[in-house]
């Protein structure tokens, strides 16, 4: 017990849904047989090809949870084919025996066992390595939120913002089991590079305790994974319209117990954010990062790794056609580098202990030239972070038990400052010129237990999670979680429902600046109120069904209600936005996925999602000015929350032409975000352009529904046991349409999505 607490007390984080699998492959006498491994999982798309050591011994790490066929091969043996579970943070053991007669006496098992994860309380969406390679060819910045696009419950916004089940800036990324809370979006965040990612996982839905801040959406990202011994690597770069161009390498080496990985990328292109208008006024960005990645196995039963990730991103924000007239120039950048460490110890009874920790800078800047027009706005931002988490998970007869707790403490800074160029734009008597510099820290508690029962065909998942938050404000919550599966085994069945109650924290972003007294001289009219966490609850019910052994449905209603809700407003006309609370919001919806991962040839998703939201003043928490500050405070009408699309379209279908070629045809349809246009007809086409403005329904207050079909062509070149080149050519928008994203907003303005593009990347493994 006395080591239990040790273990919390030091609190903080490891990966909540992956564990590993030991193989171990004999003959019949018990000596090791060098064998070839298959490890395949229809519902975590995952299908990788391992190797026994001459002790026939392999290691599979970062497995997400699930059950996965093995198929085990060696000239001279009869082939073996069997299932495993993986279900912990605790290694698990898996013995194979080989034999010599020509048929096994194994159970055997097909691949259209693992279409169903017969335990999986929670809404989970595994997107494995051929997702990930056959992916479309993302603008700079933008592949990992293009990615989960893709899946139901989710909505891309201008600029690459995420939004899950109509929440605004609510997602989490979990980054090789650290989180990242923050708003990484391509305007506030360097990307990962998709090429280092092995595993996407991405939940809207039953979260474990341990997960805690960030609620809205929860994206596990896996890296590395390699577990080929020797040398190894991969070089890549594409070509695409827009003058898009990029370029990445990774190299590494594996030894019996260590590995060692390096990766690093640059890339550019004119279309880097999403622009207000056709022309595409100054849009140039450009991006690079490297990672090195280290992982130690100082005996079988411990682990140690480090990770070193520095990433940029430097892009002008494009101009309106009077601010490029006028020559306006505004440049942006964002830099973080983030060093991660881990420690894992396996006890000799069933339990694990798992240590990680983070240091991160990140800084976001911005400068105006003295064009431009209404104002010149600059600003420098930043957070530095120390984080620290530690786990203890035991099985305990059908229980598998998590517990611990993290902490985080950082500084954040901000630096704004204006001159108005233009004084007709603004309400008279607004200072014509204004600077902010401030910094405070931010500290944050954590702990967390959880349960998983596994008894018959009922899977219960129970867990409790306290949470301490200062910056702004000194709050605290207790958020209990509770998710329950039954499963009919024969029948591929699975019926799912979960409770999650919710405690997210404000977004950091300019969050001293809208709670600062210095701005309360901005306007004769000023409400300023601390932003309080938003507390929530979460509820679903949901099915998933094997059908035909080759295909599976998945069908979820939810309902989300929420205090405080989050959401953000815009600084004068500065681009600078700072978060702000309504009282309510209420967010409904049905969503339905119907996916094909592998028949013959042919593999093929289409998903619907049906959402509802509304949200209710008065206002809660924010910066505002101006004349009807107060109203809004003494206001209870509802609205359609920013993210209210109603109807969301998603599919996509693969075929493989030759066991080297292949084909594949996607389709996007929406139908519509809501308008904030407060103008008439005439006065929007004066600003905007007949084309945008045509795109709008000023009747209904929507965007008209936009919709993109888009295809692929890949094709492998040279392919062996340890090396493959390739190519693929991806077309975006074939039909061209013009698609208004936002038109408006408050913060978003108006985006027009890409117009038809052409890209082709090039991958050579060795």
């Amino acid at each position: 017990m006395g080591a239990l607490l040790c273990v919390l007390a030091l609190a903080q984080f490891s990966q909540a849904n992956t564990g590993e699998l030991r193989l171990v492959v004999t003959d019949g006498s018990g000596l090791p047989v060098q064998s070839n491994v298959e490890l395949v999982s229809e519902m975590n798309q995952l299908r990788e090809t391992l190797e026994t050591t001459s002790d026939g011994t392999v290691v599979a790490k970062r497995l997400a949870f699930g059950t996965y066929q093995i198929s085990v091969t060696h000239t001279g043996f009869a082939p073996f084919v069997g299932s495993v579970e993986i279900r912990s943070a605790l290694p698990t053991e898996y013995a194979v025996t080989l034999s010599l007669a020509p048929l096994h006496a194994q159970v055997t098992v097909t691949s259209g066992d693992t279409l169903v994860d017969l335990h999986q309380v929670a809404t989970v969406q595994h997107l494995g390595a051929e997702t990930l390679q056959q992916r479309l060819t993302a603008l700079p910045g933008r592949s990992l939120p293009d990615l989960v696009n893709t899946q139901p419950g989710w909505l891309l916004e201008a600029n690459g913002v995420l939004h899950p089940r109509g929440s605004e800036y609510q997602t989490q990324y979990v980054i090789d089991g650290l989180p990242l809370t923050d708003n990484r979006s391509p305007a506030f965040a360097p990307d990962t590079d998709p090429e280092e990612v092995h595993s996407l996982s991405v939940l809207t839905g039953g979260y474990p305790a341990e997960y805690g801040r960030k609620l809205g959406g929860v994206i596990e990202v896996v890296t590395g994974g390699e577990t080929r011994r020797g040398f190894h690597g991969s070089v890549g770069g594409s070509l695409g319209s827009f003058s898009t161009k990029s370029g990445d390498a990774f190299a590494g080496y594996t030894w019996r117990r260590t590995a060692v990985n390096f990766g690093a990328g640059v890339a550019a292109t004119d279309r880097y954010l999403d622009p207000p208008v056709e022309d595409n006024f100054t849009n140039h960005g450009r991006t690079s990062h490297a990672t090195v990645h280290i992982e130690h196995d100082v005996t079988d039963a411990d682990r140690f790794g480090i990770i070193v990730r520095e990433g940029q991103s430097h892009f002008l924000v494009p101009n309106e056609r009077v601010q490029e007239a006028a020559g306006q120039r505004q440049d942006r950048q964002s830099q973080e580098t983030v060093g991660q460490f881990s420690y894992q110890h396996v006890f000799g009874i069933p339990l694990v202990a798992d240590l990680r920790g983070m240091a991160r800078d990140l800084s976001s800047g911005l400068t105006s030239n003295a064009a431009a027009i209404p104002i010149i706005a600059t600003q420098d931002r930043g957070i530095r972070e120390a984080y620290l988490k530690g786990t203890v998970s035991a099985h305990i007869g059908v229980h598998e038990v998590k517990a611990g707790g993290d902490f985080s403490v950082g500084v954040v800074r901000e630096r704004f400052a204006y001159q108005i160029t233009d004084p007709s734009q603004f309400d008279p008597g607004t200072p014509p010129a204004f600077a902010f510099n401030g910094q405070r820290t931010d500290r944050e508690q954590g702990l967390f237990i959880q349960d998983q029962i596994r008894a018959g065909q009922w899977t219960v998942n129970a867990g409790l999670r306290w949470d301490h938050y200062s910056l702004i404000v000194d709050d605290s919550a207790i958020s209990p979680r509770l998710g329950l599966a039954w499963s009919w085994p024969s029948a591929g069945l699975v019926l799912r429902a979960s409770y999650d109650r919710a405690y997210q924290t404000p977004a950091v972003e300019n969050l001293l600046l809208a709670s600062s007294p210095a701005v309360d001289v901005l306007n004769d009219s000023v409400l300023r109120l601390p932003v309080p966490p938003s507390r929530g609850d979460f509820y679903e019910a949901a099915v998933s069904k094997g059908l035909l052994g080759v295909m599976r449905l998945e069908a979820s209603y939810f309902e989300r209600h929420m205090s405080n809700f989050a959401d953000d407003d815009l600084l004068l006309n500065t681009g600078v936005s700072f978060p702000i609370a309504f009282q309510q919001a209420d967010i409904r919806g049905t969503e339905i996925k119907l996916a094909v991962p592998h028949w013959k040839r042919l593999s093929t998703s289409a998903s619907y999602a049906l959402q509802k939201g509304t949200g209710t003043l008065p206002i809660t928490g924010g910066l505002f000015l101006g004349q009807d500050a107060q109203s809004r405070l003494a206001s209870t009408s509802q609205f359609p929350v920013s993210q209210d699309q109603r109807h969301t379209v998603r599919g996509r279908v693969r075929y493989d032409l030759t066991t080297a070629a292949w084909a594949a045809l996607a389709v996007a349809y929406g139908s519509g975000l809501p308008v904030e246009f407060t103008g008439d007809y005439t006065q929007a086409v004066a600003q905007y352009g007949p084309r945008i403005v045509d795109q709008v329904d000023f009747q209904t207050g929507r965007i008209r529904p936009n919709y993109s079909l888009d295809g692929s062509m890949g094709l492998t070149i040279l392919k062996g046991p340890t090396r493959r080149l390739g190519f693929q050519v991806d077309f975006r928008n074939v039909t061209d349409h013009l698609n208004v994203t936002n038109f408006a907003g408050l913060f978003s303005g108006t985006a027009l999505a890409p117009p038809r593009s052409v890209a082709i990347r090039v991958r050579a493994d060795f």
